[in-house]
């Protein structure tokens, strides 16, 4: 007789193609938008999230859901001018329709949660285009407002970057999503909600592509190396 926790965990398994891929990770494509380069002292002006979606037939992740908020500079903030003429965002607009960090970290978070939870995947995990600056802003941020339990991962990630250097041989966004052919508008960019679905894109190509080529699963190649 097989024992219950066994059954659970094979029909778990069977639901979760999904966690089986990142060791239960669930990856998020997180771009912050932000008044200069440190964490500590500089703003955050925006902040996007992407969420991925498998198709279990096919093997293929696709862009699920984004969500997007402006942010108000904390209390305190440092904005670089720089910074700013860079962005084009003006931190001070009251069109921008920003809200204080807290809320928008606790609404990504909620989000994140319950697509983590549909995925059967234990902790998200950020994927980002210099996935240490995006990642760095959000753990300041997590810290800033007091909140004792993030769904992301401290400090591992998913650098875009590292893996468009293996895979196309490029590390700039623009210049690797031109050689996986996604369509890329230097308009828009520098803009968190653009950035993000577009680094979504290339992770998924990225990812993708090794599954069409027989990276994964790795336990069939090697079994099949091994016949």
């Amino acid at each position: 007789m097989t024992p219950k926790n066994t059954t659970l965990s094979t029909e778990q398994n069977k639901k979760s193609l999904f966690a089986q891929r990142f060791r239960g990770y669930f990856p998020v494509v997180i771009d912050v938008e932000t008044a200069g380069f440190n964490a500590q002292t500089d703003a955050l002006l925006e902040i996007a999230a992407t969420t991925l979606t498998l198709n279990e037939s096919s093997g293929l992740f696709s862009l699920d859901e984004t969500i997007h908020f402006h942010i108000e500079p904390f209390e305190g903030a440092n904005i670089e001018k720089a910074a700013l003429e860079f962005t084009g965002i003006d931190p001070f607009n009251p069109l921008r329709g920003a809200v204080a960090e807290e809320n928008a970290l606790k609404e990504i978070f909620k989000f994140v949660r319950k697509k983590m939870k549909l995925a059967g995947c234990q902790r998200a995990i950020v994927v980002a285009h210099n996935a240490a600056f995006d990642l760095g802003f959000l753990n300041a941020a997590v810290e800033r407002c007091h909140i004792k339990r993030s769904p992301f991962h401290p400090f591992v990630s998913f650098d875009t970057t590292t893996l468009s250097g293996l895979a196309l041989g490029h590390t700039v966004l623009a210049k690797a999503c031109e050689i996986a052919q996604i369509e890329f508008n230097n308009s828009e960019a520098h803009s968190a909600l653009y950035d993000t679905e577009k680094t979504a894109e290339l992770f998924c190509y990225i990812v993708n592509k090794w599954q069409t080529l027989g990276g994964w699963p790795l336990a069939q190649v090697e079994e099949e190396a091994s016949n």
